[in-house]
């Protein structure tokens, strides 16, 4: 489609959780809710959405660490062409800023590349460091995000065998503090329940995966505004690598196994208490992309009503990110499905169109 073409977007249009149309229109490259002046369109039916978000992911990434262009290339057209136009990379090593450059690529918001302690994250992952040098890292990545930064909250300690909190208190809040004063929110890998409280208490703006919220710290969240990512369709991964540590880290592996169990009961604890919930699939790294589709009706398995789910990887996750959805305007990012979403979310791994800047490119 050239800079110039004009396209007609008919059947029901998704605006928002009230905001349903017939129409839109697709004028240079923008939104449109009102019929541009007499010129030849194309056309495409269906149930349209706004581009959706995958707020955490991993392009760069793969199992071993930073990966080249070309994979990195690979891993953005996959989640592009299953619908996910907006991208939080929650971490990498890799360089990915020449993305930015391609307009058959889906938008990044980049957290920079994780912070961790010292062996206390995967191999070549992070900046692994120490306490007393988290402040000066948090500003460095603070400088090279877009407004986020990624910390490792927890992972195993194996002096303990388990789970446990990688900073102390003072350093995070000090940390989190420099992240703010420099414009930048901050999230925090945790899987387990201690690293919570310090992290909510010292400002911490997200957490990621957040199986170890409890009855004690969810109200804390809710009070807090501190949002979460449950990233599901990784946790279905636990019992996998329970099972693999188990003979060397057995209260690990059973601490993993009990997380698992109780993984839809925690998010839908945290969207009954008001906590705010946003879809990401965790991909790079051990998952595969493409997978926002499984995510959101990964969701609604977990028991969260299915506008709030299809909110937190379209409208909801927007806003959250500070970008524009099918807004008068706005670039037009849209995905066609066949039928209503809202009936029936499996046909989020279906997309039959995908609009990226107003081009059809799937």
């Amino acid at each position: 489609m050239s800079e110039s073409a004009v396209l007609h977007i008919k059947g029901r249009v998704l605006a928002g959780p009230d905001d349903v149309r017939d129409e839109l229109w697709v004028v240079d490259g923008r939104i449109s809710y009102e019929r541009p002046a007499a010129r030849d369109a194309g056309t495409l039916s269906g149930w349209a959405l706004p581009g959706l978000v995958d707020a955490h992911c991993h392009v760069g990434l793969d199992a071993h660490g930073a990966v080249d262009e070309s994979t990195s290339e690979k891993q953005a057209l996959t989640d592009r062409d299953a619908g996910a136009l907006l991208l939080r990379d929650a971490g990498s090593p890799a360089d990915t800023r020449w993305v930015d450059d391609r307009e058959d690529l889906p938008k990044i918001i980049r957290a920079g590349r994780h912070i961790a302690r010292t062996k206390r994250y995967i191999r070549n992952y992070a900046h692994e460091i120490e306490p007393e040098d988290l402040v000066a890292y948090v500003a460095q990545e603070a400088r090279r995000g877009d407004g986020w930064v990624k910390l490792v909250g927890d992972w195993i300690d194996r002096g303990t065998g388990d789970l446990s909190a990688c900073w102390p208190r003072g350093a995070v809040e000090a940390a989190i503090a420099e992240a703010h004063r420099l414009g930048a929110r901050v999230t925090a890998h945790c899987f387990a329940e201690e690293s919570l409280p310090d992290l909510v208490e010292a400002g911490i703006d997200c957490i990621e995966h957040a199986t170890g919220l409890t009855e004690e710290t969810i109200p804390l969240f809710a009070e807090r505004g501190v949002a979460i990512v449950p990233t599901l369709v990784n946790i279905a991964t636990f019992p996998t690598l329970a099972d693999a540590g188990a003979g060397k880290f057995p209260r690990w592996a059973d601490h993993m196994r009990r997380l698992h169990a109780r993984r839809y009961d925690t998010v839908r604890a945290a969207y009954d208490a008001g906590i705010p919930v946003y879809a990401g699939t965790d991909a790079g790294g051990g998952l595969a992309h493409g997978l926002i589709g499984a995510e959101v009706g990964e969701l609604v398995t977990a028991g969260i009503p299915v506008e709030a789910a299809l909110s937190a990887a379209t409208w909801g996750a927007r806003e959250w990110l500070g970008r524009p959805g099918l807004t008068e305007g706005a670039p037009a990012d849209l995905v066609v499905y066949e039928t209503d979403p809202r009936e029936d979310v499996r046909v989020l791994t279906a997309p039959l169109h995908v609009v990226l800047r107003g081009r059809v490119v799937g």
